[in-house]
């Protein structure tokens, strides 16, 4: 039987687009099925004892930026540690990948949640202003006017609200995290474990 991933992510986390094609990568090497859940990190802490990056101590920040140029560098991935419009706001992008998770299908789902990512990440654009999404959906490869306007409906909200808890009651408490079986494993940091895990079928 065929290994599955559940990925849970926040569009606002460095450490997802940095684990991103990573990820995407592992599971195609090990014929494992990939399941994109965008939830909200805000009630996760708030349910399993984490801080959001704005109440971490002066010292946590400054070691994230830190660890962000490490990573940056070891990866060889551009990425812009203070970029202009981080946080964003997160719904309208996640509403929209829910949707084509749910409508269009993963593989278009992951591709929306990329170039979300790296627009915050890397070109230094707003992802919560509805015309920039608009135009980032059409640069996956979908119909951005169309998506967007899916994206919007209030089942989705309701849909990633559940889906949150869900990932809550199973133990996710960070992203990104890849959950295999009963196994979870936390950050993009993580991922020579999940090769391995992947690799003992």
């Amino acid at each position: 039987m065929a290994l599955h991933i559940d990925y849970y992510v926040s569009l606002n986390s460095p450490w997802t687009h940095l684990g991103a094609a990573r990820i995407q990568a592992l599971a195609a090497q090990h014929g494992a099925s990939l399941k994109l859940w965008p939830v909200d990190f805000g009630t996760i802490f708030a349910g399993s004892g984490g801080l959001p990056l704005p109440k971490r101590s002066p010292q946590r920040q400054s070691y994230r930026l830190q660890e962000l140029a490490r990573w940056r560098e070891a990866l060889g991935i551009p990425i812009n540690i203070t970029p202009k419009f981080f946080p964003a706001a997160e719904m309208p992008a996640a509403g929209c990948v829910i949707a084509v998770r749910e409508t269009v299908g993963g593989e278009a789902a992951l591709r929306l949640a990329n170039r979300v990512l790296k627009a915050c990440w890397q070109d230094d654009l707003d992802p919560g202003d509805l015309p920039t999404l608009e135009r980032l959906i059409g640069e996956a490869g979908l119909d951005g006017p169309a998506v967007l306007a899916l994206g919007q409906q209030p089942r989705w909200a309701e849909m990633r609200q559940h889906d949150t808890e869900a990932a809550l009651a199973r133990g996710v408490f960070g992203a990104p995290s890849y959950v295999i079986g009963e196994d979870i494993f936390w950050g993009q940091d993580r991922l020579d474990f999940v090769a391995r895990r992947l690799a003992r079928g």
